[in-house]
């Protein structure tokens, strides 16, 4: 065999070497952040520490918020799903740090966005008001942001909608119920500072109530099926 051949040869070899090192590389990537979109017992770190700092502001969590996946944080996970019409089986997978607003693909760093507000409230207004007027959707989305400025309710968005018994949608089944267009134009409008509510904090149908005390509330007006009060 020729000296160049050989050189060709020897070419070719390295090529495909790697491309095959290449390939297994991506292969590994691929698995890791596969993993990383779950955390169960035994996980740590800082997206643990989220998880359970979310779990304790909305009432779920009573353990340490010190970024280990144990025992505890499993059973308020598992609270968690139940009451937000999840599976049940006590990991944070996509779904589950999708509902408690935490990126699903990736790590959880301090100081980022990663609650997605404007996804979130989307879908709360479609939840909980698909169907009403425009300015009706604005407006829950409105009681959402009033909510969160005001002193007796939790100061983020994810935690004032998943406020233990806040919101009837998440235990009804129509959180999970597709997002209508309308509810994203109304959760940027509400973002925006639109407030149809007139400054409500609190909205109920009259025509389904059975709570007394949410009839005691002050009104402030209607707009639609929904009556808004302070």
């Amino acid at each position: 065999m020729c000296e160049g051949a050989i050189f060709i040869s020897r070419r070719k070899l390295i090529l495909a070497l790697a491309l095959i090192f290449a390939l297994n590389i991506s292969i590994i990537a691929l698995v890791q952040a596969a993993a990383a979109e779950t955390y169960d017992r035994g996980s740590s770190g800082a997206t643990v520490r989220e998880i359970q700092s979310r779990l304790a502001d909305w009432g779920y969590y009573d353990g340490a918020v010190d970024g280990i996946y144990g025992s505890a944080t499993e059973e308020a996970v598992s609270w968690f799903q139940e009451a937000n019409g999840l599976a049940v089986d006590g990991r944070a997978g996509p779904e589950t740090l999708e509902a408690l607003g935490l990126p699903a693909g990736g790590a959880y760093y301090p100081g980022e966005d990663a609650s997605g507000e404007l996804a979130l409230l989307a879908r709360l207004i479609s939840a909980e008001a698909r169907g009403e007027p425009y300015a009706g959707q604005v407006a829950v989305g409105a009681v959402v942001l009033n909510r969160v400025e005001h002193p007796s309710f939790p100061n983020t968005i994810a935690e004032v909608i998943f406020q233990p018994g806040a919101f009837s949608c998440l235990l009804d089944g129509q959180w999970d119920e597709p997002v209508a267009e309308s509810a994203y134009a109304a959760a940027r409008d509400a973002l925006a500072g639109a407030d149809p509510s007139g400054g409500a904090i609190y909205y109920f149908n009259p025509e389904t109530a059975t709570s007394a005390w949410i009839w005691s509330r002050p009104e402030i007006l209607t707009i639609g099926s929904h009556r808004f009060c302070a």
